[in-house]
């Protein structure tokens, strides 16, 4: 029997705008494999990406002040970041567009705003230069050159890969078992009993430590995992990886040793029959496992972890400063504790989980803005090529930071605070409109996932409202 409503309704390519895009044509959703361990990847890849500088330094940091009292955070703070990146998958699993493809169908330059905001947060090589920090305290050496030579090999790397996604997957996938290495290690040799009963402190002392700022709390738990462009581009790795109706986009492509091929402007969407509809719950209940098991739970258990290291070996010590130089204090004693091949065993691995941080944070924002480009404004250019060029570009303006002596320039780390939160609540209220909108009724969020983006929304909201007021003053000398 035909659905009047459906009849009424007409094709679901009528419910996307066409005033700046095409129409997206209609295709079959392809069905799930029956294997689906094959897909598992993207999660990993944004865990990997999102491990950084917050995970071996900010939460290890709190930790050794006030215990395992803030952890509770942490939690908080990805399930929120679960929410975004779903409402971000829903899209491109059911169009194969990215989100900032589907931002651009209501405005032309929603996608160049959120490309320039990313390149803005990113343009300090912060994690380039923390891994090789890290790096210097077991070889020694100047940490400045070292994080120039890191640069260049991250454009080499970004460069030379067939297909960059399997690359990023397999360097994710590489620095997430390094970290799970340290953990059985650091279980067996450092934490005692004494230290694993402070586990439960997570919910039994639960609390928000004020006397070690709000904003530095705020950010702790809203940054959690990932935050800013990061969330953005869970759209193109799950297109590389050929969810849902990705699978009819060609990857992006090394120019040198690989095949570029140029990916269609506009996107893809299905008709919701019940064949498709029963494909649709499969891929979407697949994506919210794999986030879940993944993104979330990697997260989570490497922050927990890292922060009973730190409560474990510094807890309680005077004058610990929150910067790289906390990792240096914590492996010190690591080192005098079980043996300096331990302590040099955990700058080791900080180093590549800041370096695989690094190559992750060049290939996103690279990412957002060849798409970008290539689909708003430069429409016969190839995405391969310009994907590689804005690599290059960061590279380069990376490395003229860090020739400059700019070690942590002001100018830059005050837009990188403002920035990464001011995204975040823009695209969580953009993305309650976009899937709401552009989706047909059958697969549009439902009350709960629309409240969870509120939630984002308002969190994100205050958040970038209070970095604002506290930063902006620096730039001025009020800081």
């Amino acid at each position: 029997m035909s659905n009047p409503s459906r009849e009424m309704r007409g094709s679901a390519a009528d419910l996307f705008p066409t005033h700046v895009l095409g129409r997206p044509e209609v295709r079959e959703l392809p069905p799930a494999p029956a294997n689906t361990g094959k897909l598992i990847g993207p999660g990993i890849v944004a865990a990997g990406v999102g491990l950084s500088s917050g995970e071996f330094i900010l939460y290890p940091y709190i930790a050794s002040q006030v215990g395992m009292a803030f952890v509770w955070a942490a939690l908080l703070g990805v399930m929120t970041q679960f929410f975004l990146n779903m409402e971000i998958e829903r899209y491109t699993l059911a169009t194969g567009e990215t989100v900032l493809t589907g931002f651009s169908r209501f405005w032309r330059h929603w996608g160049l705003v959120f490309a320039l905001m990313t390149c803005f947060a990113n343009l300090w090589p912060g994690w380039a230069t923390s891994s090789a920090t890290m790096l210097s305290y077991i070889v020694g050496g100047e940490p400045r050159w070292i994080a120039i030579a890191m640069l260049i090999s991250i454009g080499l790397i970004l460069t030379l890969a067939p297909v960059v996604y399997v690359m990023l997957e397999r360097l994710q996938m590489v620095k997430v078992a390094a970290v799970g290495l340290l953990i059985v290690i650091a279980g067996f040799f450092v934490i005692t009993a004494e230290d694993w009963a402070a586990l439960p402190q997570i919910v039994t002392t639960a609390s928000i430590p004020t006397e070690l700022g709000f904003a530095l709390l705020l950010g702790a738990l809203a940054f959690a995992g990932a935050g800013g462009g990061q969330n953005l581009c869970q759209s193109n790795w799950i297109r590389d990886k050929g969810f849902g109706m990705g699978k009819y986009v060609p990857r992006i492509r090394s120019p040198v040793t690989g095949q570029p091929e140029a990916a269609p402007s506009t996107g893809f969407v299905f008709e919701p029959t019940p064949e498709h509809m029963a494909r649709w719950n499969r891929w979407w209940r697949f994506a919210n496992w794999e986030q879940l098991l993944t993104f979330v739970a990697i997260t989570f258990v490497t922050i927990t972890f890292t922060s009973l290291l730190a409560y474990a070996t510094v807890y309680g010590q005077e004058g610990l400063p929150n910067s790289v130089a906390f990792v240096q204090s914590e492996g010190q004693v690591l080192a005098e504790r079980v043996g300096g091949w331990f302590g040099a065993l955990f700058w080791f691995i900080g180093a590549f989980s800041l370096f695989g941080a690094a190559t992750g944070i060049v290939d996103y924002t690279a990412r957002l803005a060849a798409d970008v480009l290539r689909t708003s404004y430069l429409k016969r250019a190839n995405e391969s090529r310009l994907y590689f060029w804005i690599v290059w570009t960061l590279v380069a303006i990376g490395v003229v930071v860090l020739l400059a002596g700019l070690t942590q320039p002001l100018v830059l780390l005050v837009i990188s605070a403002c920035v990464g939160g001011l995204m975040m609540f823009i695209y969580s209220g953009l993305l309650i409109r976009l899937n709401r909108r552009l989706l047909v009724p059958e697969i549009r969020p439902g009350p709960g996932r629309v409240a969870a983006l509120a939630w984002g929304f308002l969190l994100f909201g205050f958040l970038s409202v209070l970095t604002v007021a506290q930063q902006i003053p620096k730039l001025w000398g009020g800081g």
